[in-house]
This record gives structure tokens, sequence and C-alpha cells, in this order.
């Protein structure tokens, strides 16, 4: 085995593959930053700041929300959203408590962003394969509680190409031998780089089983330095979604949202012969079932309202009696879109949300809202938790919904097919 396969960490201990310095260069916020500006490869503004004063002068100057990032942590603990003075300082001080000895770095939060990553194996910088997932939350949802797609179905090639490029520049400055995982935002074919992590991700399961290439197998083999060769695989005919999995039916008051720190407990993969089938495989085989009466609509502010009208109109057109909050149902009507109204639960006017919840009058909510928006007396909060306590299926983030309302119009149950996976995939290595 050549000796530049093995490093000796400052402990004396022999590491194989990758160098203990380079995994320190991709898993510190600061050092990750820096060696992406001395690439030239863009990423959201950020900065390493010594207090509270200079991180508010920051964020002032970039613009709220910001994202406040811990180095060295898993599952995105203690990464939060600040739109505000207020919640920035609160969330500095949480980062703290997390990690005293390593930097936190507060850097520039994009909405409406679509968010996507690269799984790869590298040999002494140079890969040897990978795949590109598409997310279909956008930027917000941390990628173990998102909902990935593979192969990508909404990527120009030119994003495609930028992803490919700067994932071979990392892989080269850092000379990664095995496993690694970069994660970028996209936005009008402009790519950022959100974070590098090198080591085998969550998503190299998913990836080796709808691709066929054993991502392991390949890592293995270049960290002892086998024989390998480059694996492409370019010409699948299906397509594989994995959906999150959650227990908030078994932690009390937890609030069933998705945002930047992960809260599934699991994750499901399906194959279909499109998005729509392989989406909706992958949402009952987690515990849900598809609507098969009625669906109940809050959607909060204007925008969101706005956003998910197209939706609304193919719910429409549907058999499914739909319900909504009083902003909602008015919004509806105005477009033509029958909905009959119910008022919220602490009106304590008939007929109530919580009643037809209650009575299984529902068979699906729709709670689109702001996550990082807080509000003193959250009615909708009150809603997902009863939504959640009498086990009807919830969707609470756009994409999601827009996906499923879709999905629901053009596949009906009897066009899920239950097919094995070599029925799907030739296995490759």
């Amino acid at each position: 085995m050549q000796k530049g396969l093995i490093s000796t960490g400052k402990n004396g201990v022999k590491i194989l593959g990758t160098k203990a310095s380079s995994i320190d260069r991709a898993e510190d916020r600061n050092k990750f930053s820096k060696l992406c500006d001395l690439l030239n490869i863009d990423q959201p503004a950020w900065a390493k700041l010594k207090n509270l004063k200079e991180a508010i002068s920051f964020a002032e100057n970039i613009g709220y929300p910001v994202l406040v990032r811990p180095s060295y942590v898993l599952s995105g603990a203690a990464m939060n959203v600040a739109s505000n003075p207020q919640d920035l300082q609160g969330y500095l001080k949480l980062a703290s408590h997390i990690s005293r000895e390593y930097p936190v770095v507060i850097s520039q939060f994009h909405q409406n962003a679509k968010e996507i990553e690269i799984d790869a194996v590298a040999k002494e910088g140079k890969i040897l394969t990978f795949a590109i997932c598409e997310h279909v939350e956008n930027a917000g949802v941390h990628s173990g509680d998102s909902t990935m797609v593979l192969p990508a179905q909404k990527l120009y090639v030119e994003t495609v190409k930028q992803i490919v490029n700067i994932a071979q520049k990392i892989a080269k400055n850092l000379k990664i031998t095995g496993p690694f995982n970069i994660q970028f935002l996209a936005q009008n074919n402009k790519v950022l780089v959100i974070e590098c992590n090198l080591r085998a991700s969550r998503s190299i399961p998913f990836v080796s089983k709808v691709t066929g290439v054993n991502f392991a197998k390949i890592a293995t083999e270049a960290i002892l330095k086998r024989k390998t060769r480059v694996y492409s695989h370019n010409d699948l005919t299906y397509v594989g979604v994995k959906s999150p999995q959650f227990s908030f039916s078994r932690i009390k008051g937890a609030d069933p949202i998705l945002r930047v720190e992960m809260t599934s407990t699991g994750e499901v993969a399906c194959f279909g012969e499109d998005i729509y089938e392989a989406f909706l495989k992958s949402l009952i085989a987690t515990g849900n079932h598809l609507p098969s009466d009625s669906v109940f609509i809050s959607l909060a502010g204007q925008e969101n309202k706005v956003k998910f009208l197209e939706s609304a109109k193919i719910l429409s057109k549907t058999k499914l009696k739909i319900y909504a909050t009083e902003g909602t149902s008015q919004f509806l009507k105005l477009h033509d879109i029958c909905a009959t109204k119910l008022h919220k639960i602490h009106e304590r006017k008939k007929p109530n949300v919580l009643d037809y919840l209650n009575s299984k009058k529902i068979d699906l909510v729709i709670n689109i809202f702001d996550p990082y928006f807080k509000k003193e007396f959250d009615d909708d909060y009150l809603i997902r938790r009863a939504t959640i306590d009498f086990g009807i299926p919830l969707l609470t983030n756009l994409q999601t919904a827009e996906l499923f309302v879709k999905a629901i119009s053009v596949k009906k149950l009897n066009d899920l097919k239950v097919l094995p996976w070599d029925n799907y995939v030739t296995f490759r290595n």
C-alpha cells in the first residue's frame, strides 16, 4: 500500500484514506469557507465574527435572514436561521454551548433557492464515480429531512456542469481518497457551495441502490489501493425518490415542521417509472395514505396563497372535497375554487377544524407557512399538532405539497406498481 494513502493523526493513530488535515479543512466552517474563496468557488456571503456587535453589524450589512452554522456538528445541531438581532443573539449563545472550541460562521440565508447535492468517491483527488440528487424542498430544510430525487428532474445542463467542476476542484485540492458529499444552492443557474462532508453521507446507500453502483465498495477499494476504474450511470430510465420518516406522533407537543436542524428518524426510498410514481410510493412506505374524500388547506400569508394557487386548481378538479381556514377559503373562492370554511381552533366556533380532524372527516392537511416567522399565538401549530395526534397525513412544505397534488392528479393507487429492485436496476460493480 502506498504511503500517500495512510496519514498519522496527532495522537499517533494511522488513518486510511483522506488525511485528517483535509477532513479538518472541510469540517471547520471557517477553514472551508476560506478554501472556497481560495479556489474561486462561489458561496453565500459569510464571516467568522468575534462578538455579538460584529455579528449584528454583519447581518444588517448582508440582510436578514442569516444562517448560524457551528463547526463539527451532526444533524445540523444548533444550526438556526435568524430573522432579527434578537434571534441572532439567542442562536449564537446556543451555538457556543454546543462547540466552544470551534468557530461559528454566520452566512447569508438564500430564500427560494433549490438545494442539490453530489455524492462521490475519489482516489488521490480524482473522482471515480458520482451521483447528483435534487431536493424537492427549497433550501432551509436539512438534507436529512428532505425529499431527494435521482436522477434530478429540474436541473439545467449548465448547473450540472458547474456542480461537477466544483466537486473536482475540491477533491483535487483536498486530495480526497474515499467518499465525500457536497451540498449546493442553485438560483437562476448560479451555483453556490454550502458545505463539504469528507465521509460517507446518509444518501450513499440511496444513490448506490438507485444507480446500481456500489459507492461503499468503490470507496473501500480506493482507500485500500485496490485496482479501481471510473463508473458512469447516465442512462437511468427510471426515478428513485427518498422520503424522510418522522416520529412526531411519539414526541408529545413537538411541532412537526422542517427546518435546518434535522428531525427525521428514518427514511424510505422507492422506484417508479417517473417521479410521481416513485414519490407516492415513498410516502405510502413511510406510513402515509392517499386522500380519498377530503383535504384541509391552510395557507399563511398572501405569497403562499398565490404560489399554491395552481395546485389548488388541480385539487379542485379531483373528487376531493376542499376545506380551508377563513382567509384561505376566501382567496380560493376569489379564484372560483369551491372550499368549505372551517373555523380555527382558538375561535371556538362551529364548524371547527379540530372537530373535523377528530371525527376523521379530513384525509389530508396541507399547512403552508413560514417556519422562521414567530407569532405570539400560533393557531397553525395547534392544527399541525392535532393532525399528527389524530394520525392524519400532514404536508407543511410548499414544494412537497405541490408535487403531491400533481402526483395524485396523474396517478391512482392502482398505478403504483410493486416490482423487484432488479426490475429497474442493472448492478454495475
